[in-house]
């Protein structure tokens, strides 16, 4: 049975925005006195909220689909949607948020952190909140746009001041376990750890935590055995202790080769940018279960060695605890002095967002298509105005039109050399696909028309000045031609 996931694939989906409401206030003696039509309701975020209680990600390797709730609609007499509930999913501290493509969206290195990894989608506006005083009346409202749906990587990444490492059976549970309140399963067999296992230890005046991983082996930088699983667990450790086992029966095995592997191991992982690689941090060598008359000698023998290198070392046994004390005061002054360090460091220069102010807000990308060449348009601002666009509703798709004139894309697609009745894709992806016509770009504000239609769409169009004047020109001149014709008539009958 499964009782300590560290790496988890999430498959979230946000809230929906509700759509807003279309709606005329009556009253008596006034059956049409205004737009009265509420916004919907913004949909549910998914919060992942770094909490301490919790160890692993076992919870969602149950159950992994999560999703937040819907906004409400919007209703008349100004009523607005209900708000999606938010979940929060508490996360272990120390994890970290990929997306899809492995790229690091978060990382949970301190309690209490909040990460929206999947934003809800926003309310749609209602008819009131669209009237203007040029548009008093809108016939349509904006529906609610989409919330964020999509997979997410969690992987836990153990946070401890002091990790211990070495090879499988060397000691490291029996250790933490005599030096705090951890209880690890602790066996004679390889691998018995099979996941981290957290400890505090309390040296004089300094607290610190402990972490027994699993063990290493020759290759484990490249996979093999519990190598990456334990790897990634001790990246975020200040110290090391290299735990030696000094009465190992295995043949061709001693303290030095075991450390020389462990070291090899340990310079072939690759930290992440910006932290200390694992062999440049402080190291100490603890040689354990010298409780065994053989390995006490053993031990005696190799601590030269070992000093000349630049170790500390230290010849512990977790049988009779000889040498823990010295070991723990030893760890608490390395621990003390780095958390020292670092409260002298400067603090982070704080992040401060500003506007992006003239920055093009949207793109054209010219394509291949079948039957010529495709305009599509990327950017956040057109893609949600197609999203909260009714497209039965010939009103909302000419608001849709002025909103796009105005933000500057059918002066960029003349740009991109795109003729009437070329195609063009607003968004990534099989997105609406329009033909685009000029001419059906002016002021929505500034014409009359019943409400919920656009004149722009009806193709009797009105005529304009010349051509009622070239019309009447045309009729009067039709006129005289009439009546010379009855003139003449006339004149040939009386002289007959």
């Amino acid at each position: 049975m499964v009782t300590f996931v560290d790496r988890v694939t999430l498959h979230l989906r946000a809230g929906k925005g509700g759509n807003g409401c279309v709606s005329v206030r009556r009253e008596k003696f006034k059956p049409l006195a205004g737009p009265d039509g509420g916004n919907g309701g913004n949909g549910g975020d998914i919060i992942l909220v770094a909490d301490p209680q919790v160890t692993t990600l076992l919870s969602y390797h149950h159950s992994p689909h999560r999703t937040a709730e819907n906004g409400g609609f919007g209703m008349g007499d100004n009523r607005s949607g209900a708000m999606g509930e938010p979940v929060e999913l508490p996360v272990p501290v120390g994890t970290v948020v990929k997306d899809e493509d492995g790229t690091v969206l978060a990382d949970m290195v301190e309690p209490g952190i909040r990460f929206v990894v999947a934003p809800g989608g926003r309310g749609g506006l209602g008819n009131a909140a669209l009237a203007t005083t040029k548009r008093k009346a809108p016939g349509f409202a904006l529906l609610g746009t989409p919330g964020w749906e999509g997979d997410v990587r969690l992987e836990l990444k153990t946070v401890a001041d002091v990790a211990l490492v070495g090879y499988p059976s060397a000691g490291k549970s029996s250790l933490i376990a005599a030096v705090s309140a951890a209880r690890p399963k602790i066996a004679d067999y390889p691998f018995t750890t099979l996941h981290p296992n957290l400890g505090v230890v309390q040296a004089g005046d300094v607290r610190f935590t402990v972490a027994d991983v699993p063990g290493l082996i020759e290759g484990a930088s490249d996979g093999r055995g519990l190598g990456l699983e334990f790897l990634r667990h001790v990246e975020r450790c200040t110290a090391l202790v290299h735990v030696l086992d000094c009465a190992t029966l295995e043949p061709g095995r001693d303290p030095l080769s075991d450390l020389d592997v462990i070291l090899a191991e340990l310079a072939a992982y690759e930290v992440p940018e910006g932290q200390v690689p694992l062999l440049e941090r402080p190291q100490v060598v603890a040689l354990n279960k010298v409780d065994v008359p053989e390995a006490r000698d053993l031990a005696d023998l190799v601590r030269p060695d070992l000093e000349e290198r630049g170790y500390r070392v230290f010849e512990i046994s977790t049988v009779s605890r000889a040498g823990l004390r010295e070991l723990t005061f030893a760890l608490g002054e390395i621990v003390e002095k780095h958390r020292a360090e670092v409260a002298a460091e400067p603090a982070p220069e704080r992040i401060i967002i500003r506007p992006k102010g003239a920055e093009k807000e949207f793109s054209v990308r010219v394509e291949g298509g079948t039957y010529g060449p495709v305009y599509r348009v990327l950017g956040e601002k057109p893609v949600r105005w197609v999203q909260q666009t009714d497209f039965q509703n010939e009103e909302a798709v000419g608001f849709l039109a002025d909103r796009l004139d105005k933000l500057g894309v059918e002066d960029e697609l003349f740009r991109a050399g795109a003729t009437p009745g070329a195609t063009v894709v607003i968004g990534e992806g099989d997105s609406v696909v329009f033909d685009w016509h000029p001419s059906l770009s002016s002021a929505a504000e500034l014409m009359t028309a019943p409400r919920g239609t656009d004149p722009r769409f009806n193709l009797d169009g009105r005529r304009t000045t010349n051509q009622r004047r070239e019309r009447y020109h045309e009729r009067m001149d039709a006129k005289a031609a009439a009546r010379a014709e009855l003139e003449a008539e006339r004149i040939r009958e009386g002289e007959e």
